[in-house]
């Protein structure tokens, strides 16, 4: 295994919930070998390792194929994002996912399935969302089970913030959709108040298909009886 230091030499490396930080945890990491920036079909991992962490992505070096593109902000063991490529072949796929674990998983899954249109980043989501996607590259934007960050003192650091409406109108399309879920009555009000307060976004509705395609901490929720509070807003 090789290890990559990205050393901190611009403000874009913050706290995306407004905590200054010395270093992006995400930001210095180990990466196996495998892990490669060449041509998709011949990579041995899903798992993209860009030329930049500075940079906007290259979507379209990215993917084997130029499809709408879905993108899934911290997305666990890819228990929806892998079922999500699976079913709809005719869009691309990016898991964004801060532990390397998680995000390994996934790849598996996605190897032995087959999955071109799937590819994974590891990146913590909110610098991710701000800084490496490029403008209007998005056609849905999947936000499950953020961290909900239940102390009064620590929801400045929640990702579903007063800012993320912003950010996320700059990267998605015309018409683009933003859904989420969450177990987390307060911060599902947060949720909808942020969109609400946007005269960008209006409410939406998700789609029945959509809806049925559970992540790995909703069907954990739904065995203790958990409810989970959806939400869907599109740019006008």
């Amino acid at each position: 295994m090789t290890s990559y230091q990205l050393p901190v030499t611009s403000d874009k490396f913050r706290h995306f919930g407004g905590a200054s930080t010395k270093r992006a945890e995400v930001l210095s990491y180990r990466v196996m070998q495998s892990e490669q920036t060449g041509n998709p079909d011949k990579a041995t991992s899903w798992i993209y390792r860009p030329a930049s962490w500075v940079e906007r992505l290259p979507l379209t070096e990215m993917f084997s194929r130029a499809r709408p593109l879905e993108v899934e902000l911290g997305s666990g063991d890819g228990s929806f994002l892998a079922q999500r490529a699976n079913t709809c072949p005719d869009r691309n796929f990016l898991a964004v996912e801060r532990l390397l674990g998680r995000l390994r998983k996934l790849d598996r899954k996605a190897r032995r399935a087959g999955l071109q249109n799937l590819r994974l980043l590891r990146i913590e989501a909110g610098y991710f969302l701000e800084f490496l996607l490029p403008p209007a590259s998005v056609h849905a934007l999947h936000v499950y089970f953020p961290d909900p960050w239940p102390k009064r003192k620590h929801r400045k650091h929640r990702l579903v913030n007063a800012r993320f409406p912003e950010l996320a109108a700059r990267i998605l399309v015309a018409q683009g959709v933003v859904y989420l879920r969450t177990d987390d009555a307060d911060y599902f009000a947060q949720m909808q108040e942020v969109f609400a307060a946007d005269p960008r976004f209006e409410p939406w509705t998700t789609p029945s298909d959509l809806a049925s395609v559970v992540t790995d901490f909703e069907r954990e929720f739904q065995a203790r009886g958990i409810e989970t509070r959806r939400a869907a807003y599109r740019l006008v």
